[in-house]
Order: structure tokens, then C-alpha cells, then sequence
């Protein structure tokens, strides 16, 4: 095809993928009472994570943060944002494989193996970092700033877009930065990264990795940073492994 050819491919797909997130978004739209139940889960001392730490500790973990809505329309903002990303994170294998279709005839044979697996192993790092967020990151992070005070007359009372804001940004970076050993695969494909510079440079990692925790995290408490640092500073180690791994098949 021309150029023009390729141009109105593209947009088909793009089209297509508009089409498959607005679908879904109104699917998760009408399913309200399920999805924040899901996303609402970690603001109750019944969450999961909490129970998980009563059977640890053997200590009951009670608390109670009311959330509140300051503005008129802002639930209901808040709802479509949420359905927004609830049905993009749906469809996202859908619109990955419209837009790997558009590029694969491009491809040789090889390179096409590699992108599958890139983009594979990327949407389950992506799906981890989301999990492990929801799970540990954000529930423990915001049970101690929702429950910490400087005066028993100053009482927590936390807005509603606070909740939402900090719950989808943090899924959303940790996803982000969950990439680091496809990212790092990569890299070492083409020859760029090696694992003996990675284990060389590795207390500089420490610092940028303490860095880019704190530009991460929404609060400046340390608690909330080691919860992110330690994740990515694992990540680095075992990017060190994958590296080294690749370098083996490689050579």
C-alpha cells in the first residue's frame, strides 16, 4: 500500500480500538455497583489485606476513614472516569492485537516473535504492578494517612477525587514501572544494556530508584515510599537476571 493506504489502516484500527473501550467503558458504567465495590474494597477494615495482617500480627486491624463529596457533579464524574479505566484496562489485549496486527506485516519472522513476547510479557507486568498496588501498596498507604493525626480534634475526613485520584495513579505508575524487565529484555536484545554494568552501577540504582519512589508517590511519608521503593528496587534485580539470561542465549 501507499502511504494514504497505510494512513486509512491505521485508522480503522484506531477506530476500532475507540469503538471496543467506549463499548466496555458503558458496560462497566452500568455495572456501578460492582466496580466500587471493588475499588471502594481497601477504604473498609474488611479488606483482604488487612485480614492477611490480622492472621500475621494476630492484632485486629479496626479502623474507620469516612469519604466525602464536596461538589455536586463530582460523583458522577468520578464514575465515568472510573468506568473509563475500568473499560480500557478490559480491552486492552483487544487494542494491543489491533495495533500489533497494523504493524506485523512489517516485520520479519524473528522480530515478530520478539514483539509477541514483548507485548505479552508487558501486559502481565502491567496487570502486576496494577495488583500489587490494589493489594499492598495503596491499602496499607492509605490506612496509615487516613488514620494518622496530629490532634484528636482534627478528625480525617477524605475527599472522594483524594481516593480516586491517588488509587488510579498509583495502579497506573506501578504498571509503568512493572515494565522495567521487558524494558530491560529489550535492551539487552539489541545489545544496549549489559548485566555487568547493571550490577556495577547498582548503588546508583538504589538513589534513582528512591527517587523516582518518592516523584512516584502522591505523599512525602516514608512508609508509602519504602512500600513503592522496595518493589522496584526488586524489579532491578531480577531486570539484572533477565539481562544476564539474554546474554547467555545470545552469545
Amino acid at each position: 500500500m501507499d502511504f494514504w493506504g497505510h494512513l486509512d489502516e491505521l485508522r480503522g484500527c484506531l477506530l476500532k480500538a475507540l469503538a471496543a473501550v467506549a463499548v466496555a467503558a458503558v458496560a462497566a458504567f452500568c455495572c456501578k455497583s460492582w466496580i466500587f465495590a471493588l475499588v471502594m474494597a481497601p477504604s473498609r477494615d474488611t479488606f483482604v489485606t488487612y485480614r492477611l495482617f490480622e492472621l500475621v500480627t494476630g492484632s485486629a486491624v479496626r479502623f474507620q476513614i469516612d469519604l466525602f463529596n464536596p461538589e455536586l457533579a463530582q460523583q458522577f464524574i468520578v464514575h465515568m472516569r472510573v468506568a473509563l479505566w475500568i473499560g480500557l484496562l478490559v480491552v486492552s489485549p483487544y487494542v494491543i492485537y489491533l495495533l500489533f496486527h497494523f504493524v506485523a506485516p512489517g516485520l520479519y519472522a524473528h522480530e515478530r516473535r520478539h514483539a509477541v513476547k514483548a507485548v505479552a510479557g508487558g501486559y502481565v507486568m502491567f496487570l502486576l504492578g496494577v495488583a500489587l498496588n490494589y493489594f499492598l501498596i495503596f491499602p496499607l498507604a492509605f490506612r496509615f494517612l487516613g488514620t494518622y493525626q496530629v490532634s484528636p480534634d482534627v478528625p480525617n475526613r477524605i475527599a472522594l477525587t483524594s481516593y480516586i485520584d491517588m488509587l488510579l495513579m498509583l495502579c497506573f505508575l506501578m504498571g509503568v514501572v512493572f515494565e522495567l524487565p521487558i524494558l530491560s529484555w529489550l535492551l539487552a536484545k539489541i545489545g544496549v544494556l549489559k548485566a555487568s554494568f547493571m550490577r556495577r552501577y547498582r548503588r546508583h540504582a538504589v538513589v534513582v530508584v528512591l527517587i523516582v519512589s518518592a516523584v512516584i508517590t502522591p505523599t512525602g511519608d516514608a512508609l508509602t515510599l519504602s512500600l513503592v521503593a522496595l518493589p522496584i528496587y526488586a524489579l532491578y534485580e531480577i531486570s539484572i537476571g533477565v539481562v544476564r539470561r539474554t546474554e547467555r542465549k545470545t552469545h
